[in-house]
């Protein structure tokens, strides 16, 4: 029995690969590309940082992070790359295209291209997380949204967790940690 259940996983697990894999060599971006983000608090403190890394059909993101109230936490790409005051300057989530989707990974007519899983600080604080996106990119070329555009682009922590579905931002709270996307 234990078998039938390893293969109906693996099975489950290659279907969203397989769909990548049918995408067009023109919706591919090269890899090898590296960005950097370093994380800071309100106060300006360094609290963390993202590193991301480009893959073929998307972003990987590790992001390291201390200081956090312990419990889920909203992730955002953000369109514009400053973090000041309660970093509302970085503005709205990234958005491919004229208005882009509303926000949400679980909603019917998302998500945005901003919108990233939740992330969660540990009883200390301290998040450690990897985060994929086809959504954003760091390449020149590819599918995405690209981050390193005249205005950048800021990666932004919320206080609360993203429920996925509310509009604007899925009820994740206050903006507490953010840090502007450079090339590494």
């Amino acid at each position: 029995m234990r078998r039938r259940t390893l293969a109906a996983v693996a099975v489950s697990m290659t279907l969203p690969l397989g769909a990548c894999a049918s995408m067009g060599v023109g919706d591919r971006a090269p890899l090898g590309d590296f960005g950097e983000a370093t994380l800071v608090n309100a106060e300006g403190a360094r609290v963390g940082r993202a590193v991301l890394t480009q893959g073929p059909t998307g972003l990987l993101i590790r992001v390291e992070a201390t200081g956090l109230t312990p419990g889920w936490h909203g992730v955002h790409l953000h369109q514009t790359g400053t973090c000041e005051g309660a970093f509302t300057s970085a503005g709205g989530h990234i958005h491919g295209g004229e208005g882009g989707k509303p926000h949400g990974l679980l909603n019917a007519d998302g998500p945005d291209d901003g919108d990233l899983p939740n992330v969660h600080a540990d009883a200390g604080g301290r998040v450690m997380a990897e985060v994929f996106t086809p959504r954003a990119r760091i390449a020149a070329t590819g599918p995405g949204s690209w981050l390193l555009d005249a205005d950048g682009s800021a990666i932004v922590v919320h206080a609360g967790a993203d429920d996925h579905t509310t509009q604007p931002i899925g009820g994740a709270g206050d903006r507490v940690a953010c840090g502007i996307v450079a090339a590494g």
